[in-house]
């Protein structure tokens, strides 16, 4: 019998990871954070550890894990937007004081850290990045993301560190070009204008399932994993022509314009492409779900219920 414990597990990522370690045998699924279990509002379990990994005192984490004694700790905790303290608590910090408490109440438990394709920076146009490229993060979200990579991977914890590139499906945040898009699609009146920043950067998109997938791998291997590996499709898509396919799935017809440069997070980078040889020699994974597919899903998950406002 395992016992994993998810911190964020209500989050964009953190659900589909819930919902697909719930399939695991023998484990029990645990969670950790203000809100767990990615029900519908009304509905939410109370955590298994309330906790804020950006303030919580280390001593008292360790004494709750040591409470729980979980054999993993999924870390989907993360921000990806807000102020530079705020980013710096919950992405650098909280991961530092996480990999200490479990050093000192669960140090044989593996420690499974969501990253993020951010730390990298900019790939060269026509490469894939490996988990062996130089990590030259390009904005504030990076550099703090990569902090707490650099935390784990120096923990002596039994631990990895998924970096994942461009996640999409069901529950796309409005914070991501994606979930924006999406809402902004279904707000428009028909031959209406939806403003957008510059469509002409190359992304790797992966569905969250497939990243889901890889979670679970990661967290039930037998064996020390990798340092650090890349979940992603392995292709670079233009976002232009997600956009494109978007506005299809959801009957826009109206115009797309492209107005200034993005956001911070990703304006000043142009090409990215995951490297996943390591995914599939280290975990068995690759990905089996198509562009297509993730944007089909977060279309019609984010569709309004019957009898709720549009």
């Amino acid at each position: 019998m395992s016992r994993i414990l998810v911190l964020g597990g209500g989050g964009f990522l953190g659900t589909p990871v819930t919902a697909r370690l719930r399939e695991v045998p023998g484990a029990t699924v645990l969670h950790g954070g203000r809100v767990a279990g990615g029900a519908p509002a009304g509905r939410r379990r109370a955590p298994d550890l309330p906790v804020d990994l950006g303030t919580v005192p280390v001593d008292v984490l360790a004494g709750d894990l040591a409470a729980l004694g979980p054999d993993v700790v999924v870390n989907c905790a993360g921000l990806v937007a807000g102020p530079a303290s705020a980013l710096a608590a919950v992405n650098a910090r909280g991961a530092a004081a996480l990999c200490e408490a479990m050093a000192a109440a669960v140090p044989a438990a593996r420690l499974v850290q969501l990253g993020s394709a951010a730390e990298y920076g900019p790939g060269v146009p026509g490469t894939a990045l490996s988990e062996s490229a130089t990590a030259r993060p390009a904005g504030l979200y990076g550099a703090t993301k990569l902090a707490g990579s650099y935390a784990v991977t120096g923990s002596g914890l039994d631990a990895v560190v998924l970096r994942v590139f461009n996640p999409v499906g069901a529950g796309s945040p409005r914070s991501g070009l994606p979930g924006r898009l999406a809402a902004a699609f279904r707000g428009s009146p028909p031959g209406g204008r939806v403003m957008t920043g510059d469509l002409g950067a190359y992304r790797d998109f992966v569905d969250v399932t497939d990243v889901a997938e890889a979670v679970a791998r990661a967290a039930t291997a037998v064996g020390p994993l990798p340092a650090v590996v890349n979940v992603g499709s392995g292709r670079a898509t233009l976002v232009r022509d997600l956009a494109a396919e978007l506005a299809g799935l959801c009957g826009f017809t109206g115009e797309l314009v492209e107005s200034g440069s993005g956001s911070e997070r990703s304006g000043a980078v142009s090409w990215v492409r995951a490297d996943i040889s390591l995914a599939a020699a280290a975990l068995g994974w690759q990905p089996i779900r198509t562009l297509h597919d993730a944007l089909a899903a977060l279309w019609h998950a984010s569709a309004p219920t019957a009898g709720a406002p549009a």
